[in-house]
């Protein structure tokens, strides 16, 4: 299993204005049509989520999260851990426009928190995001 405390960092350049992008994650009637299906969200510090998500069909993992820092438009954070188990990182989402397009730089800290376990390695993990921000791509530029 990595050590490593490295965050796990991804960028994307969008064809979509910050604007478009901001409210594309943060705005839970979005999100849920490129994310998860969340009951509720706000992009406003202490505003605690969760959602229920499964890796491979076997186990279902309730995620734990809270908003933890807001910049209007710029700049998103939330925790992320799992519900009856050990560890805590955080999510970041910066957005930094460039012309008509804008650069999406997601950050998720604290990995190596999580407990030693197949679906929670730095390679599953660099997949979902994988797969979220293709989502999010799709949906920021084609709806």
């Amino acid at each position: 299993m990595e050590t490593t405390t490295k965050p796990l960092v991804m960028e994307r350049t969008y064809n979509a204005s910050a604007e478009r992008v901001w409210s594309a994650i943060t705005n839970v009637e979005k999100m849920r049509q490129w994310y998860f299906n969340l009951e509720a969200f706000e992009a406003r510090v202490g505003f605690k989520f969760q959602f229920s998500a499964s890796c491979d069909d076997k186990e279902v993992y309730v995620h734990l999260c809270e908003v933890t820092e807001v910049e209007e438009g710029k700049k998103i954070t939330y925790s992320w851990k799992y519900e009856g188990r050990e560890g805590m990182s955080y999510v970041t989402w910066e957005l930094l426009p460039e012309g008509d397009k804008t650069k999406l730089i997601l950050t998720h800290r604290g990995l190596e928190t999580f407990p030693a376990h197949e679906n929670f390695t730095r390679d599953s993990f660099n997949g979902g995001w994988t797969h979220f921000l293709g989502t999010l791509q799709d949906y920021v530029e084609n709806n």
